[in-house]
């Protein structure tokens, strides 16, 4: 990926401890790469917002939805081989609470480019490493079956194909009950 900003939630707990594990059994230099997060726009729906886009725009753009938005609890699918690749991922529904967010940020007047790929959240296992055939069919069965909870998004600005700097952060501190747009 070239240089851009994308947004994404970092795991936490118990969920990320085990993400991580897996991550270093299949591809360590993933797993010493960065922490596991759910990619919220930057390759699938909604492409990377541009470089030169500043850190006031983020803040004003992000913070008003983070305020809006309620913590969300979500479930892992069934790994799967991303787009035709040997990456394998671990998948959220696209619909529901994740998907109003991800439009949200969408919808607002940060610049952007064009999409890769549809909608798709997930959490990458390998990226780096190529994985013999074997290992990708074992790699499809693993299950994930800890609650994941996302409570915070972050910009972040990729640099060359695994770098990133952390840019801005908000928590995610919207009132479900107030709320009936996002659903839990």
């Amino acid at each position: 990926m070239k240089s851009g900003i994308i947004i994404l939630s970092e795991l936490d707990g118990a969920v990320r401890d085990h993400v991580l594990a897996i991550q270093r059994r299949v591809d360590p230099k993933l797993a010493s790469t960065v922490l596991p997060h759910v990619t919220i726009t930057g390759s699938s729906g909604m492409g990377p917002i541009p470089v030169k886009t500043s850190e006031k725009e983020l803040r004003a753009a992000l913070e008003p939805i983070a305020a809006d938005t309620p913590p969300m609890t979500l479930r892992f699918l069934p790994p799967m081989q991303f787009m035709q690749s040997n990456v394998v991922v671990l998948p959220l529904d696209p619909h529901g609470p994740l998907r109003e967010l991800h439009e949200r940020i969408k919808n607002t007047k940060l610049p952007r480019e064009a999409p890769r790929f549809a909608f798709t959240p997930h959490v990458t296992l390998n990226l780096f490493r190529e994985l013999p055939s074997d290992e990708v069919r074992e790699l499809l069965k693993t299950r994930v079956n800890e609650p994941v909870k996302l409570s915070r998004i972050a910009a972040y600005q990729t640099i060359g194909p695994v770098g990133a700097k952390k840019i801005v952060e908000f928590e995610l501190t919207g009132d479900a009950a107030r709320n009936p747009r996002v659903r839990q």
